[in-house]
Parts: C-alpha cells; structure tokens; sequence
C-alpha cells in the first residue's frame, strides 16, 4: 500500500532523516551489528529514487567514512547487482558535507563543513534547491534537539533487536508528526514518512 499527496510548495529545503531501523526502535545491534536488515532489489529500488531526488547528504565522521569505504568503487565490481551499481553512482554524483573535528580531508564530491552545525544546516535549508538528507545517529539527535529535522523516514524492519543504538534519542520538547507517505514491501519492510506539523 502506497500513499503520497501532493507535495505542497514550500520556502526553503527540508532536512529529512532516513534509517532503516528495527520494530523496537533500534539502528544497530549491541555490539553495532548490520547484519539484519532485509535490503533485496524491490527495496534497493526505492530507496535509490528517493536519494536521486535528494540535492545534499549530511554526514557524521563515522557514516562518511562507513559509506566512503564501499560506494566509490561498488559499481565497478560486476559481482554486485545492477541496483547496487546505480546506487553508486547515485551516492558520488551527490554533494556531500561532513561534520568532524578529526578529518582534514574528504573526497568523492564532499566537502568538510566550514561552520557549526546551526550556521551551516540553517545556511543550506535556506539556499534553494533540492532537500537535504542527514545520516548518522548522532548528528541526527544533534539536529532534532535543535529543531532542525523538518521530515523522518523510518524502513522499519521485521525484527526485534532488544538493545544497540536508538534511532531516537531523549528530547526535552514533543515534536508533533504528521503521516505523509506509507509503502509495505514483500520483503515485509514497512516505508513511514513522516513530517513535523508545523512545517
């Protein structure tokens, strides 16, 4: 089941978050495992459109280099699925910003953030263009208590993972979503999009 209205012109980009998580709320195993979610064709093809449609990813130090490790060459390895290789050129074609004060250099059409957090994401959702995606845990939690994330989009997966790193962290203040686009996939993946209600 899929339903999506019609987006609504808005004044400036939208920060979404996006993770594949677990139905108890989980991104990671304990000991930071990634061996559970279910990632097949169907679902590759549908996170591949979303992120094409994307201007700019947000990167932590950690999910920039996790992802710097695999995506530049995937599609240059003929063993890996052609969904695997668009993916890859999807993710070097995108201008990417990483927040960290221990790297001094990035590659693959990054550039490290010449600012603080506030200053740089309020600048980008300011700037037109496409909407901005943020990966990572903890720069996400940086973002939602600052009030800076305007959208979440949650894969949930089938399976309980009982401990590891939450999605969400604590936060002092309700935020009020809205439901905004709804997909299931045979896989039993679940696609939720949500939107603050004051956006």
């Amino acid at each position: 089941m899929t339903t999506q209205p019609s987006p609504a012109p808005q004044s400036q980009r939208n920060v979404i978050f996006s993770m594949l998580v677990s139905l108890d709320g989980y991104i990671e195993g304990p000991k930071r495992e990634l061996d559970w979610p279910i990632i097949d064709e169907e679902f590759h093809t549908f996170v591949n459109e979303r992120e094409a449609a994307l201007g700019t990813f947000l990167y932590g130090r950690r999910l920039y280099k996790l992802m710097s490790d695999f995506w530049p060459t995937a599609d240059q390895d003929p063993t890996q699925p052609e969904y695997i290789h668009a993916y890859s050129r999807i993710w070097k074609e995108m201008p990417k910003i990483v927040f960290s004060k221990t790297l001094d250099k990035v590659d693959w059409n990054a550039r490290l953030a010449s600012s603080d957090l506030v200053e740089e994401v309020t600048r980008l959702k300011a700037q037109p263009g496409k909407n901005i995606s943020v990966g990572g845990a903890e720069l996400a939690a940086s973002l939602m208590r600052l009030g800076l994330i305007d959208e979440y989009e949650l894969y949930i997966q089938p399976i309980l993972l009982g401990s590891g790193t939450r999605m969400f962290p604590e936060l002092q203040n309700r935020t009020n979503l809205r439901l905004i686009e709804t997909r299931s996939f045979g896989s039993g993946v679940v696609y939720l999009r949500y939107q603050r209600a004051n956006v």
